[in-house]
């Protein structure tokens, strides 16, 4: 069991998802999951076995906050519920649903943009001049923000493959011949 980090923004995104936020998650993650996880067996909030394996931690305001996520979880939600209300003092238990809107803004649809096309096919090979086309390619399509992530993703990868894996993601990789080609044809007069 461990703890994934994300972004309030990442916590935006998960419209249509359920969980429970306790606040003020100070020290080691993996013992507040394993402690809360005890809790709620003892309480008969988890059922069947049941446990939370794939919780995710967030910092808002200085604030370390783990979400516990309903999602492949056997709950007793009428007692998960009166515990929430009962502890909310001292964990500041929020519902995701309630939390996202509330205290972020709300949730953020996600609307996945179409890639650009970018050719990389063709061009000196080095990561950092393939990257820099396609952050170009990005930016020229309005995808500044994007740009910005995938750079930053390379950055931190850890091989040239992985790299490239990360440009994929973010652009249509095509053939600099196709773009020569594209040029050659836009440019034609028809007589």
């Amino acid at each position: 069991m461990s703890v994934k980090m994300i972004t309030t923004d990442e916590l935006r995104h998960m419209k249509g998802d359920e969980g429970l936020i306790l606040q003020g998650c100070g020290g080691n993650l993996d013992e507040w999951v394993e402690g809360i996880n005890d809790m709620f067996t003892d309480e008969g909030i988890l059922k069947e076995g049941s446990k939370f394996e794939n919780c995710l931690a967030f910092e808002n305001n200085g604030v370390t906050c783990l979400l516990f996520p309903f999602k492949n979880v056997k709950i007793e939600t009428g007692k998960l519920a009166i515990w929430r209300l009962k502890t909310h003092e001292t964990f500041g238990g929020k519902w995701l649903s309630d939390y996202v809107p509330n205290v972020l803004g709300g949730f953020v649809e996600y609307q996945e943009q179409k890639k650009p096309d970018c050719p990389l096919i063709g061009q000196d090979g080095n990561i950092y001049n393939l990257m820099g086309i396609a952050s170009r390619t990005l930016r020229e399509n309005g995808m500044g923000d994007q740009a910005t992530e995938m750079c930053n993703r390379i950055h931190k990868s850890g091989s040239y493959n992985e790299a490239l894996c990360i440009l994929d993601e973010y652009v249509n990789i095509t053939s600099v011949d196709d773009t020569e080609d594209e040029e050659y044809d836009e440019g034609m007069v028809m007589l």
